[in-house]
């Protein structure tokens, strides 16, 4: 049985804090590269590892993210390769969450994606650019292979849409902090805590907040109303300034390290 974000999830709260969750793009700068960064979140206490599927348009991502998924994709990174990810990673113990848009689930074949990834290890999918009201297909394919799936919900979101979301989550309800892209912000709107008030309201068993979550101050104070923290970009700006592979897993276990602690706090 795959590890399940749910299950880890709950364990951190019975630890009395929130879960840190932490966002890598599979195929940067390599393949065999992005495996050991995401290995050094897992070992600096990241609960859960987000992989990165590199897509041609991505429409959330902030410039930090489309500049690594940029290079991956000019590296000749594929679908595959997140699989391979996958399948290294699990043997770590921590849930592992496929971030992807849509379109390259639906080429490869939603039925047959869901196969290959619970096949590897994988835990389920977020999708940021698909509603629950369109996604038929990945509901009945989550629940034949066993796969969590996480839809986001946004300030704008009204409550039946909170609702219907809320509803169609397992693992987690998505709460994005902002309106906008994904990317480093030096504050955070109090809009995400009323989100993640709404969205409970509505009936989400555990919400987890991102977009724009970068330091450890940021990390506490969202651990202080969300089940979840998700730290994306400011992992991935580490990864970019590092000169080498040695440098990059201390750099990244270390900012993990101080993001965790501060989940506690």
């Amino acid at each position: 049985m795959n590890a399940t974000v749910g299950a880890a999830i709950d364990r951190a709260k019975s630890q009395g804090r929130a879960a840190l969750i932490g966002y890598l793009p599979v195929g940067f700068p390599t393949v065999a590269a992005s495996v050991e960064a995401a290995a050094a979140l897992i070992e600096g206490g990241c609960d859960i590892v987000e992989l990165g599927l590199p897509y041609s348009d991505p429409v959330m991502d902030g410039p930090v993210i489309a500049q690594a998924v940029t290079a991956a994709l000019a590296g000749g990174v594929r679908v595959d390769d997140t699989f391979r990810a996958v399948r290294e990673l699990s043997p770590l113990g921590a849930p592992l969450l496929v971030m992807t848009y849509y379109n390259p689930v639906l080429r490869r074949g939603v039925e047959r994606f869901a196969g290959q990834l619970a096949e590897a290890g994988g835990a389920g999918l977020i999708t940021p650019d698909l509603i629950p009201d369109e996604a038929d297909e990945w509901l009945a394919a989550s629940d034949q292979h066993g796969l969590d799936r996480v839809f986001l919900v946004a300030p704008s979101s009204s409550d039946e849409r909170l609702a219907l979301t809320a509803k169609a989550c397992r693992g987690f309800t998505y709460a994005t902090s902002t309106m906008g892209v994904t990317g480093v912000r030096s504050q955070l709107a109090d809009s995400a805590r009323v989100l993640v008030e709404r969205t409970r309201a509505a009936g989400a068993q555990r919400v987890c907040v991102g977009v724009g979550v970068s330091n450890p101050q940021q990390a506490a104070t969202v651990a202080g109303f969300a089940d979840g923290v998700i730290v994306g970009s400011a992992f991935v700006k580490l990864l970019v300034a590092a000169p080498n592979a040695a440098a990059a897993r201390r750099d990244l276990s270390g900012l993990a390290g101080e993001l965790a602690a501060a989940t506690r706090g």
